[in-house]
C-alpha cells in the first residue's frame, strides 16, 4: 500500500520526470512563467559556459602562436559584447518564436496537427537561433583574427565551431527538457505525428554520441595537427594541451550521455511506474505523453492499453450486475453452449398485488418500490453467496450451487428466505411478497446461440419454488420450503424450520412436503 501511494505521489507531483516542471495540472500562466525561467536560465548558462570553455581552449590551451597584445585587448572588449548582443537576441527572437508557436495553449484548445508538429519541433528550432548566433560569432572572431594575426586564424575558427556544437547540443537536450509539459498539452489526444518517429530515437542517440564523443576527439586531432604545423612545442605544453582536452572531452561526453540518458528515462519510467500501479489494481492511470520519438508512442500505447483495461473492466461490472459474477467467470473460461446437472437449492421471490400497485401510484413511486424490493432480494442472496438468475417482472429467481459451488446450498437458500422474509416485513412493511424455496437436481449451464448466451437452470426444482412461492402468498409469514431442502440442509439451519401440510402443487404429480420456520 506505501509503495503504491509512493508511486501515485510520483506520477502527480513528477509527471514530466521532474519537479522543475510542475504538476501536469498547472494553470497556463503558472506553465508561462515556470517555462520562460527555465528557457532563460538554460540558455544563458550553457552559452555562458560554452563561450568562456572556447575562450580558454582558443588562447591559452591549443598550440600556436600566441596572440597579440593588440588581438588580447580587442577579444576582451569584443567577446563580452558579443555575447550581451547574442543573448539579447537570442533572448526576443525565442521569446517570439515560443510564444507564436504555442499560442493554442492561450487559447485553452487542443493543438491541430500542424501544432502538434511545429511544437514538437520547437526546441530545434530555438537551438537552430543559438547556432546562426555561434556561427556569427566564429565568423567575426575568425576574420577579426586573420586581419591582425593570420596564423591563429584557423585555431579560433575551429575551436568556435566545436564549442558551438558542443553548446548546441546540450542547448537542445534542456530546451527539450523544460518543453515537456508543451508537449504533453499538444499531444494529449494522439500520438506523436509519424513524420518526426522518422528522426526519432535511433537517430537522436547517433547524433549525441558523434558530439559527445567524435567533436571531442576532432579537438585532440586539431592539437596534434596544430602542434605539428607549430614544430616547435614541448612536450610538457602537449601533455597540457592533451590533459585539458581530455578533461573538456570527459566533462562534455558525460554532461551529454547523462541529459541524453535522462530524455530516454523520464518517459520509460513513467510508463514504468504507472505499469506498476496497473498491476496493483489501479486502472484510473494515465500518463502524459511528452516525448516526439518512439518513447512518446510508446507513452500513448500505454494509455490506450490502460483505457483498454478500463473498458473492460466496466464491461465486465456492468456484466456482472446484468448476469452476476459467477456467470461472468463462467463466460470467461468457457464460451460453449450446454450444461450440466448440479445438485442446487432456488429460492423463489413473487410480489404480491403488482398489478394493483401499478394501477394505484404514479410510475415512478411503482419503480421506486420495486428497485427498494429488489435490493433486499439481492443483498441477502449475495450475503449467504447465493446466484440471482433473472428479474421476471416482479419476481425473483435466485439459485444456490450454481454456478458456484456453496459447501450446503440447500441450509444457505433456506437462511435467505428467513432473513429475507423478516427484512421485507421490517423494511419495506408497503410490499408484500411470496418466498417459496425447495431443493433438488437441475440443469445448470449456457443455453441460446452462438450469438447470445444466457446462463440459466432448468428443472423441476425451479416450478416447485415458483409454485410454493404462490402458496406462500397467502401463508403466516408469507415464506414456505419443502421439507426436500430442509432434510438436505445443515443441522443449524434445519432446526429452525418444522414440517408442515402435505400437498401436491400445481403441476406437479408427486406430492411436496411443506415446511414453515419455528418462528415467523
Amino acid at each position: 500500500m506505501t509503495s503504491q501511494r509512493n508511486l501515485e505521489l510520483v506520477l502527480k507531483r513528477r509527471p514530466f520526470g521532474s519537479w522543475l516542471l510542475g504538476p501536469a495540472d498547472q494553470s497556463t500562466k503558472r506553465l508561462r512563467i515556470r517555462l520562460h525561467l527555465l528557457l532563460t536560465v538554460f540558455s544563458i548558462g550553457t552559452n555562458l559556459i560554452g563561450a568562456f570553455v572556447t575562450f580558454v581552449l582558443a588562447v591559452f590551451v591549443l598550440p600556436g602562436p600566441s596572440l597579440v597584445d593588440q588581438l588580447q585587448l580587442i577579444d576582451a572588449i569584443v567577446i563580452p559584447a558579443y555575447f550581451l548582443f547574442a543573448m539579447g537576441v537570442c533572448y526576443i527572437w525565442s521569446s517570439r518564436l515560443t510564444k507564436r508557436v504555442t499560442h493554442w495553449i492561450d487559447l485553452e484548445r487542443p493543438a491541430s496537427r500542424r501544432e502538434q508538429i511545429a511544437t514538437l519541433q520547437l526546441p530545434l528550432r530555438l537551438t537552430l537561433i543559438e547556432v546562426l548566433l555561434w556561427f556569427g560569432a566564429a565568423v567575426l572572431f575568425t576574420v577579426m583574427t586573420l586581419i591582425l594575426q593570420p596564423e591563429n586564424a584557423l585555431r579560433v575558427a575551429l575551436t568556435v565551431i566545436d564549442g558551438m556544437i558542443i553548446t548546441s547540443a546540450v542547448s537542445y537536450l534542456l530546451t527539450e527538457f523544460a518543453l515537456r509539459p508543451i508537449a504533453a498539452r499538444a499531444l494529449v489526444d494522439s500520438p506523436p505525428p509519424r513524420r518526426l518517429l522518422a528522426a526519432g530515437l535511433k537517430a537522436r542517440t547517433v547524433f549525441f554520441w558523434a558530439v559527445g564523443s567524435g567533436v571531442p576527439v576532432a579537438g585532440l586531432m586539431l592539437a596534434a595537427v596544430l602542434a605539428l604545423i607549430e614544430g616547435n612545442v614541448t612536450s610538457t605544453r602537449l601533455s597540457v594541451v592533451i590533459l585539458a582536452l581530455g578533461i573538456v572531452a570527459l566533462g562534455n561526453g558525460c554532461l551529454l550521455t547523462w541529459l541524453s540518458a535522462k530524455s530516454v528515462v523520464a518517459p520509460v519510467r513513467s510508463v514504468r511506474d504507472a505499469l506498476n500501479l496497473i498491476g496493483e489494481g489501479r486502472l484510473d492511470v494515465s500518463i502524459p505523453v511528452f516525448d516526439g520519438t518512439e518513447l512518446g508512442s510508446l507513452q500513448a500505447g500505454f494509455n490506450r492499453m490502460a483505457d483498454g483495461l478500463r473498458e473492460r473492466e466496466r464491461i465486465r461490472d456492468l456484466f456482472g450486475r446484468y448476469v452476476g459474477p459467477g456467470v461472468v467467470q463462467e463466460a470467461l473460461t468457457s464460451d460453449s453452449l450446454g450444461g450440466e446437472e448440479r445438485y442446487a437449492a432456488v429460492l423463489y421471490v413473487d410480489l404480491v398485488g403488482s398489478t394493483e400497485l401499478a394501477a394505484q401510484r404514479p410510475p415512478a413511486e411503482v419503480v421506486q418500490l420495486l428497485n427498494r424490493f429488489f435490493a433486499l432480494v439481492v443483498a441477502e442472496v449475495d450475503r449467504q453467496g447465493g446466484f440471482v438468475n433473472k428479474f421476471a417482472g416482479d419476481a425473483v429467481l435466485a439459485v444456490f450451487g450454481a454456478p458456484a459451488e456453496l459447501a450446503d446450498p440447500a441450509g444457505s437458500a433456506l437462511t435467505a428466505g428467513r432473513e429475507l422474509a423478516r427484512r421485507l416485513a421490517d423494511e419495506l412493511p408497503e410490499a408484500t411478497a411470496g418466498i417459496g424455496v425447495t431443493a433438488g437436481i437441475v440443469v445448470a449451464g449456457t443455453v441460446g446461440d452462438v450469438r447470445r448466451h444466457e446462463y440459466t437452470v432448468i428443472g423441476d426444482p425451479v416450478n416447485e419454488a415458483a409454485r410454493l412461492s404462490e402458496l406462500a402468498k397467502t401463508a403466516p409469514g408469507r415464506l414456505i420450503a419443502s421439507m426436500t431442502a430442509v432434510e438436505k440442509a445443515a443441522p443449524a439451519e434445519s432446526d429452525q424450520w418444522r414440517q408442515s401440510d402435505l400437498i401436491t402443487v400445481r403441476g406437479r404429480s408427486v406430492p411436496t412436503r411443506l415446511a414453515v420456520p419455528h418462528r415467523l
